[in-house]
């Protein structure tokens, strides 16, 4: 290989030849060997996009030669169109707060420039990384505005994929309202709902998590480039920031603003924290949706195999046939290293001291990392699982007609033990509740159907009661709740 040598503040050091990356980048490749992992498209984006904003108001402003300017403008704007990324080399687990990563793109875009300017790479006379690039910046103004706009950037695409996906399970509740089914808690039979009920709660689940990532987003748009090294703005002032970041603005479409305090903004990434919480919970709601999936699917002929999901992929190397839950057990480990991530992002953002979080690398790249997963799972959910999804309606009901559970709304007619003991001897004997409660003469065979329709008792209130039906004579049940002398009230009407 080739080389040219470079020097910087520690001495000369050789960077190869056609690299456009230049000295403190090599230095950074060669401190860190650690994980081969590289910075996320969208954060290269980002900071490129800072890069290009700041150019473009140095040039306004009157500091930066037009020539110059434009022609770091036009570098950026091929990286932005997709070149030159394989030149942003600097590892994940680099030195603190990202001067490393911020290098990396002042050098790239200066030999670029000089290049477009008819220099040789490595000769930083016409474009200098600091001087000009880097002009009126700090890497503590820099990165975060980068962190915050790659996360706004891949935001977009997040939010989009999970109200699709919700817009999946509605269609699914839609499709299979009317389909009775046993609810269940504790993994115990509970009382009958339907498969449209059940949907409705996962998507509803999935809406308030997605709309508390939108909401955690609004924080990020708070931007503190211009506040330089420690938030006072040495060597940029409140033209260059606003300026910078009303070009940001524009070349994004995204709602940014200065930081109210730079300050603020420049010690902390508790708004980073804020968004990785946010997609924690909805990692968290999709987890726990995905596990359901699996419960319910589990089969098909030794489980409940209530839900049919669409074959993907064989199950097993040694037993010929088997299908696995594929989609939903890669769910279930997305969500996993999502909530991992979000636990680097708060013990990393603790960690900041005083000025700075020098934290933000890890920050960074776990919290963009938790989005690109987060959004990539919610699209094979949807389009791998959820809109093929079926449900077996008989052998829900075969599953519905053996539970006594059922029995539950008994308990306004003939109260709370009678009933638990007449399904534990309709569990003992293998009856049906139905002849347990006719065999005691708890109720007449008209009520008895009646209140112990299943789908009356998905829609809430006391079965039976516009029958105004209650126990028969001298029956020790009760309909309602008992008065002040014992007396039977009128049951007490609930509403939903």
């Amino acid at each position: 290989m080739a080389f040219r040598t470079e020097r910087d503040p520690l001495g000369p050091l050789n960077v190869p030849a056609d690299a456009y990356y230049g000295v403190q980048t090599a230095r950074a490749v060669e401190n860190f060997p650690i994980s081969g992992l590289r910075a996320p498209a969208d954060l290269v984006t980002a900071t490129v996009l800072v890069k290009r904003a700041a150019a473009e108001a140095n040039r306004i402003l009157g500091r930066l030669e037009p020539t110059t300017a434009d022609a770091i403008i036009a570098a950026a704007d091929e990286v932005l169109a997709g070149g030159l990324r394989d030149q942003f080399v600097v590892d994940v687990y680099q030195a603190g707060a990202g001067t490393s990563h911020n290098m990396n793109a002042n050098e790239v875009l200066a030999n670029r420039a000089a290049e477009l300017l008819g220099a040789a790479r490595g000769v930083y006379d016409r474009v200098h990384p600091n001087d000009h690039v880097n002009m009126g910046q700090s890497t503590n103004d820099v990165f975060p505005t980068s962190t915050r706009v790659a996360l706004l950037l891949a935001h977009r695409p997040l939010v989009a994929e999970a109200r699709e996906l919700i817009e999946s399970f509605a269609a699914k509740a839609d499709a299979f309202g009317e389909v009775l089914k046993t609810g269940r808690t504790h993994l115990q039979d509970a009382v009958p709902m339907t498969f449209g009920q059940e949907f409705s709660g996962y998507a509803s689940c999935l809406r308030r998590g997605t709309d508390d990532v939108a909401a955690a987003a609004e924080q990020l748009q708070e931007l503190n480039i211009g506040a330089t090294a420690v938030g006072t703005g040495l060597n940029a002032g409140h033209e260059y920031r606003t300026t910078v970041v009303e070009n940001l603005a524009r070349l994004t479409g995204l709602a940014l603003r200065p930081a109210e305090n730079l300050f603020r903004v420049t010690q902390s990434m508790g708004d980073v924290l804020a968004y990785s919480g946010a997609l924690r919970r909805l990692a968290v709601e999709l987890g726990k949706i995905a596990s359901d999936l699996r419960l319910l699917s589990m089969g098909p002929r030794a489980g409940l195999s209530e839900v049919i999901l669409p074959a993907v992929q064989p199950g097993s190397s040694i037993m010929p046939g088997k299908v696995n839950p594929s989609i939903p057990e890669m769910v279930n480990q997305v969500c996993f290293q999502v909530m991992g991530c979000d636990q680097t992002v708060a013990l990393a953002c603790e960690a900041g001291q005083l000025e700075l979080n020098v934290m933000m690398p890890v920050i960074a790249w776990n919290a963009l990392h938790a989005s690109t997963i987060l959004r990539n799972a919610m699209t094979s959910l949807r389009v791998r699982c959820v809109d093929g999804l079926t449900v077996d309606a008989a052998r829900a009901r075969e599953l519905l007609d053996r539970s006594t559970a059922a029995a539950t709304a008994l308990n306004p007619y003939i109260g709370y033990a009678a009933t638990a003991d007449v399904a534990k001897t309709a569990v003992r004997t293998g009856r049906s509740v139905r002849e347990v409660v006719l065999e005691r003469g708890l109720l007449d065979a008209a009520t008895l159907d009646a209140v112990l329709s299943v789908a009356e008792m998905t829609r809430g209130g006391i079965v039976g009661q516009d029958r105004q039906v209650g126990p028969l004579d001298g029956q020790a049940g009760r309909v309602g709740q008992e008065g002040p002398e014992g007396d039977q009230a009128p049951p007490k009407k609930e509403t939903q």
